[in-house]
């Protein structure tokens, strides 16, 4: 049985690559956020809250201007509906996103008092412009707090794990930050202990971020989004 999940986790990543290849044609404009000097990286693994809330949201860290990256590399499990994850912006100005992974991933951007402020969802209207030009970097935000929330799009089964890598940078960086965001830990409130298949992937994350340190600093954003996934090709 647990042959027959390995199996099924590793046909299911190496199609990662035909979803990704669309996921990169948006983030290539990101390639314009160069690195300054010898860049600086920084690692961590932490495990996301049980709370399917705002109040729970995994921190990922500071985006100063022309100073931090950061990166986040997860998966929304099985019927695990949606992620939360908090960073602070410390001046005003025009913040790029990047984002890979499996298709049928949405991703909205709020403000700290929980309003959309960019949608991937293409029915969001207003929301889906300021999302295109958030991948673009062309969406100024102001200095505070944000958080960005990850669930399915519409009509996606809760039961088919998704893989995603997201990115944030507003102008250049000398500073990179990863983050790994594993499954709550077993026994926590709301969640169920994780299959053999799900472990399996989740790990994979944990073992790409973790090579990133010895990839070349100064790569590109679409390089650095498609190393969380080189494991499972």
């Amino acid at each position: 049985m647990a042959d027959d999940a390995l199996s099924s986790v590793n046909s299911m990543v190496s199609s990662l690559n035909a979803s990704i290849n669309n996921a990169v044609e948006a983030i290539k404009k990101s390639q314009s956020n160069q690195a300054i000097g010898e860049v600086q990286e920084f690692s961590k693994t932490v495990q996301k809250s049980a709370q399917t809330n705002t109040a729970g949201a995994t921190d990922i860290g500071v985006l100063a201007k022309n100073t931090t990256r950061l990166n986040v590399a997860s998966t929304l499990a099985a019927n695990d509906k949606v992620d939360f994850y908090k960073f602070k912006v410390t001046s005003k100005g025009e913040m790029t996103m990047g984002q890979v992974g499996d298709d049928g991933v949405r991703v909205q951007l709020m403000n700290k008092l929980g309003r959309v402020m960019a949608d991937s969802d293409p029915k969001s209207g207003d929301d889906y412009k300021a999302f295109k030009q958030l991948q673009a970097g062309n969406l100024t935000v102001d200095k505070g707090d944000y958080t960005l929330r990850v669930s399915r799009d519409k009509g996606q089964s809760d039961k088919d794990p998704k893989n995603y890598a997201m990115q944030l940078v507003m102008g250049n960086y000398s500073q990179d930050y990863d983050t790994v965001a594993k499954q709550p830990a077993k026994g926590d409130t709301g969640q169920q202990a994780l299959t053999t298949g799900q472990q399996a992937t989740l790990d994979g994350l944990n073992q790409a971020i973790s090579s990133m340190n010895s990839i070349p600093t100064g790569q590109t954003g679409t390089q650095k989004l498609m190393g969380s996934f080189s494991l499972f090709v």
